[in-house]
């Protein structure tokens, strides 16, 4: 299995192509601002042919290449429908700050935002067959409505699967839940279904900053140490509302 990242843009995103290996087709996950020419770069590298570009959600940072992109390679875009209006109107789901910073530098460019030719939408628990990988997709609000994450199985001995993460977990971290969409119990709920439950081995690839595993995170993430305690002052129930 290939897969590789790098940081694009103005946020620090990370962009990820995986692939079967070189030569074969690809998908690529979250190319944001300035994402275009590395995915140029690793497809040309690696011989890839991209057939699907795939978002965790639709905040600016994670989609602004996703037309260009999958315009270039015909490629299917994915994204939540809950998410799907941002892909038009990326100032819906941005701060002040950000919405400011974009509208007073970064849209000078004139860019223009609008849909691929062709976007399909993400379902909770859906199973997709893309590039000859098999990806299953989780719902996991919070952070915005419409985010997912997207667990692909790994050939490693070690490594069960890989896990897309988005802005729902980093190293250490959780992602905001005070831009608008986002909802802290939401995160809190989701974080006790969809993470906590899962296997410790499993790779974990977020949105922003290194790569880390469930494992690491379960032990050491105070927010998801915070949750697992929750649920077990609860006895066991996996509805967590109280804040961190």
């Amino acid at each position: 299995m290939f897969i590789a990242g790098f940081p694009a843009g103005p946020w620090g995103t990370n962009c990820y192509v995986a692939a079967t290996g070189a030569g074969a087709e690809c998908v690529v996950i979250d190319p944001g601002k300035d994402a275009a020419p590395g995915v140029a770069d690793l497809v040309r590298e690696h011989r890839l042919k991209p057939v699907a570009v795939v978002l965790t959600h639709g905040h600016v940072d994670h989609m602004w290449s996703v037309a260009p992109v999958a315009g270039t390679y015909d490629a299917t875009a994915w994204i939540h429908p809950a998410d799907r209006h941002l892909l038009t109107d990326p100032l819906a789901g941005m701060s002040r700050e950000s919405s400011a910073m974009l509208l007073g530098g970064l849209l000078g460019e004139r860019h223009e935002f609008a849909e691929p030719d062709d976007v399909r939408e993400l379902a909770d628990a859906q199973e997709l067959e893309l590039a000859g990988l098999r990806f299953v997709v989780d719902h996991t609000p919070g952070h915005t409505e419409g985010s997912v994450t997207f667990r692909t199985p790994h050939d490693h001995p070690e490594v069960s699967e890989v896990m897309f993460a988005g802005d729902l977990l980093f190293a250490g971290s959780i992602g905001r839940t005070d831009l608008p969409g986002g909802d802290h119990p939401t995160m809190l709920r989701t974080l006790a279904t969809k993470v906590l439950p899962l296997a410790d081995d499993i790779v974990v690839l977020p949105g922003h900053g290194e790569q880390t595993s469930i494992g690491r995170e379960r032990a050491t993430n105070p927010y998801l140490l915070d949750v697992a305690q929750g649920l077990t002052e609860n006895g066991g129930s996996q509805q967590v509302t109280r804040g961190l």
